[in-house]
Parts: structure tokens; C-alpha cells; sequence
């Protein structure tokens, strides 16, 4: 058993850093059932992503996290959304609420609910959406934005996230490692 506690390095501070090994976690879906990063077949990699059902950039985003998942999950690397708000802070994230909108718009990924937030936290993740890409081994190879225009994906200039799937894939260094996350700040539990 001591193995396995100290099978990852702790997030320092706050949060994960580029090259810190990420702890495995098991979340319940929109299905109700438990998610593990471990229980995923076939991974290469994993794009874990914090987000939620309100945030007007979580809306922003909602198509294009969906088009990376189906263009990437074939080839290894998943999509993992897991809502971290608070469902008394921000009733629009609850767990219901998340089920409905899973449905409305087919998310073809896990959405996962961190209720107790210990995820975000570990993680150090602030924003919705706030994305770490991890490799096989569930090292953090990126950490920030999915790109750099949340209004229109259309002005596009940088897909970030893209960019350091792509690297992964072949082998290469990810050459932007970390850029600011863009979005609502993360709705804590109060007290």
C-alpha cells in the first residue's frame, strides 16, 4: 500500500506543474458511474479539462472540446471534463444539471463531477475551462487554454492544446508548455 501513495508526486502549492506526475482519481459521471484515468482503454494521453454548465467560455468552448475529443480519443487521447463548482454556490453546475446538458448537446466524453473539489484543488486548476494535457504515464506536459480566442473559433490563431497533443503524438517536446487559462473562476465551496 505504500506504493501506491506514493506512486505520484503531490502537487506542490498550488497545484500541478509542467512535469509533475498527476494522481489518478475516481469521479462519478453523468451516466453515475465511477471514472478513473486508469480505467480508460486505450489512452495515450489524457486531456482532463475543468469546466461547468454556466460559464459563458465553458459555452464558448462546450463544440470545441467535443470536435477534440472525436478527433482525438481514436487516437489515444481522451477528452476528461470534470465539473469542480460548488452546486450551492452556482446551482446552474449541479450534478442534475450536468446530466441534462451531457444529454442536450451528446457529449461524446466523460463528464465527470468533483464534488468535494479535491481534484481542482490537487490539480491547482482556477478557471472554467482550465486544461492539463498528461501523457501515458499521467505526466503534465501542458497546462492553460485550449487556444487563444474564446469568442470565435474562426480568429483562432494558437490552438495550444491541439499543438501539444500533436507533439505528444509524434514523439516530440510540446513547445508551449503553458499558457493562462481563460475563463470564470473555479466556484469554491464557502466556509
Amino acid at each position: 500500500m505504500a506504493f501506491a501513495a506514493m506512486s505520484f508526486k503531490p502537487a506542490p502549492g498550488n497545484g500541478y506543474k509542467v512535469g509533475d506526475t498527476a494522481r489518478d482519481f475516481s469521479l462519478v459521471n453523468v451516466k453515475g458511474k465511477q471514472v478513473s484515468l486508469a480505467g480508460i482503454k486505450n489512452a495515450k494521453g489524457y486531456i482532463v479539462v475543468f469546466t461547468c454548465n454556466h460559464c459563458p467560455y465553458a459555452k464558448a468552448y462546450e463544440q470545441r472540446l467535443i470536435d477534440l475529443h472525436k478527433k482525438y480519443a481514436p487516437l489515444g487521447y481522451p477528452v476528461v471534463a470534470i465539473n469542480p463548482n460548488d452546486k450551492d454556490v452556482q446551482p446552474q453546475d449541479s450534478y442534475e444539471n450536468m446530466k441534462k446538458l451531457a444529454k442536450k448537446k451528446k457529449y461524446p466524453f466523460h463528464y465527470l463531477y468533483d464534488e468535494t473539489q479535491e481534484i481542482a484543488k490537487a490539480y491547482g486548476a482556477t478557471r472554467t475551462p482550465h486544461v492539463y494535457l498528461l501523457d501515458k504515464d499521467r505526466v503534465v506536459r501542458y497546462i492553460g487554454a485550449i487556444d487563444d480566442n474564446s469568442e470565435d473559433p474562426a480568429m483562432v490563431k494558437e490552438k495550444y492544446l491541439a499543438n501539444a497533443v500533436e507533439a505528444l503524438m509524434s514523439g516530440q517536446e510540446v513547445a508551449t508548455k503553458e499558457t493562462k487559462a481563460i475563463g470564470c473562476g473555479i466556484k469554491w465551496k464557502k466556509g
